[in-house]
């Protein structure tokens, strides 16, 4: 039985995920930046990011695994949706919480979604390329140890 392995994604759909990337999470940074919050609710929204978008990458090579037959344990797949819903329940109850203004509360909202997605997007593409490159010279891992 042989596998099909996935497609190499395409130049442009590459650099539109590190594109994006960098704009959600760039915005997300400049916006602390140049908030007068104080430091700690700087560190508080800034570890949420980190948090936030290691949970998705985290995940999506979860999910991606599971699909491709590579063992991952039950309480480890759980762990990363339960901290990726974490980060966004946080990053929830910190902006209802905080005293800003109602467009500040949806910038840090829209840069961190879209952040959480082009890292999931990335993630994808940088697998995508490196199994297109080991299916080009012949090598596939499958995983297996």
């Amino acid at each position: 039985m042989s596998k099909q392995l996935p497609q190499r994604p395409t130049g442009a759909f590459i650099g539109a995920s590190w594109a994006a990337l960098f704009v959600g999470a760039g915005t997300f940074l400049v916006g602390l930046w140049n908030s007068t919050m104080q430091l700690n609710e700087r560190g508080y929204y800034f570890t949420l990011l980190m948090y936030g978008l290691f949970a998705a990458v985290s995940l999506q090579k979860s999910v991606r695994d599971r699909l491709e037959g590579v063992k991952v344990t039950a309480i480890y797949f759980a762990l990363c949706w339960v901290s990726l819903l974490l980060s966004v329940l946080l990053l929830t109850v910190g902006l209802w919480n905080a005293t800003l203004a109602p467009s500040e509360k949806g910038f840090y909202a829209m840069s961190f979604v879209l952040s959480l997605f082009a890292a999931v997007a990335v993630q994808k593409n940088v697998r995508d390329v490196a199994l297109s490159q080991d299916a080009g010279s012949g090598y596939v891992d499958s995983g297996k140890e």
